[in-house]
């Protein structure tokens, strides 16, 4: 044979001696592409949220196009994302915690018994962080080192601290108004342009976990733990602790939820997290992150968080009574759950 007629083993096909020197590829590797696969989940939840709000808009466009409604929202919806973000990686593990509303409850008290002592409110966010991490590891040995399930241990954790806080405080609240001359309240919870400030606690937050979850070495292994955890042991990842971990994860973004919402009320109750549970909850599922572990989605979650966020202000505004919003709270879920599993490769 010819030197001309052999084939030439370097040329991929499709493609002539001509263009050797031109780039080839696949047209499935176009980055827009990639990048809607990549991240799939959270467009699907960006669109739901798009949809809702078009909707609202429509049923009462002077509502919807005024700032008030807005800054409402914004002023309350850091206390779910602190508490959102963490839950991502819990369930990513294979794991659930029912526990944080009470994490909130106690690490917020911790927070309101050392600023009514008179000592400053950064030493109570201390404290409270210290107490939510503390927490987060006594659920996480209960679970990962007792071999109890996650679903029942946290929840029993979740009665149990709610009934500590009852019998010590005997159901009163207390006040903090001493808090409203604090650099602290100045730095976390004020306004800034009419904005309140801590939604660029919450956002820094959203961000440090999403570059956490899909950057760093830990992120990896959570998925790896979540999603094989014989395979994980092989790989000669600590699964245990891992696990533990999540849940420490956890335990610090309720105790900066609470102090949050302690510093925004000015007042901590002994029922302070307990309207976060199924808000929280519907936030991670609408978001992304399915139930079975291995897969997820931080920013998803987030989007998830402002979407169920806005539903109760948005179907009171658009002239609907109170009785809709559980409803719709129903339909959101649900709809974005079908979304997710028409629209995600592993959607089992």
């Amino acid at each position: 044979m010819s030197k001309a007629m052999e084939p030439d083993l370097q040329t991929p096909l499709g493609r002539t001696s001509g263009q050797v020197g031109k780039e080839w590829s696949h047209p499935s590797n176009h980055w827009l592409r990639g990048f809607v696969l990549d991240n799939r989940a959270s467009l699907g939840t960006l669109a739901v949220f798009i949809v809702m709000m078009a909707v609202f808009m429509i049923a009462n466009p002077t509502v919807f196009t005024t700032w008030y409604l807005y800054s409402s929202v914004l002023t309350t919806l850091p206390v779910a994302l602190f508490v959102v973000v963490p839950l991502v990686f819990v369930v990513t593990c294979g794991e659930i915690d029912l526990s944080f509303p009470a994490t909130m409850g106690f690490a917020s008290w911790v927070f309101a018994l050392v600023v009514q002592a008179g000592y400053d409110p950064f030493l109570g966010i201390a404290a409270a962080v210290v107490t939510g991490t503390l927490l987060g590891f006594l659920v996480g040995s209960l679970v990962v080192y007792g071999g109890l399930s996650s679903l029942i241990a946290t929840l029993g954790m979740n009665f149990l601290l709610r009934g500590l806080i009852q019998i010590i405080n005997e159901g009163k609240s207390t006040s903090l108004s001493s808090l409203a001359d604090s650099w602290a309240y100045k730095i976390f919870s004020s306004q800034f342009w009419g904005i309140p400030v801590q939604i660029f606690w919450a956002i820094a937050f959203v961000v440090f976990a999403a570059l956490l979850y899909n950057r760093h070495r830990f992120g990896a292994q959570v998925k790896v733990v979540g999603d094989n955890p014989d395979s994980a042991k092989q790989m000669g990842i600590d699964v245990k602790l891992v696990r533990v971990k999540v849940f420490v994860f956890t335990g610090i973004g309720a105790a900066i939820a609470g102090t949050f919402s302690v510093m925004i009320n000015f007042t901590w109750w002994p029922t302070a997290g307990d309207g976060y549970l199924l808000p929280v909850l519907a936030s991670v599922f609408v978001g992304g992150t399915p139930t079975w572990g291995g897969i997820g989605t931080v920013v998803g979650g987030a989007i998830g968080a402002v979407t169920v966020s806005f539903i109760q202000t948005g179907v009171v505004a658009a002239g609907l009574s109170g009785f809709y919003v559980q409803f719709f709270n129903g339909l959101i879920i649900i709809l974005s759950l079908l979304g997710h599993k028409w629209n995600q490769a592993r959607y089992r």
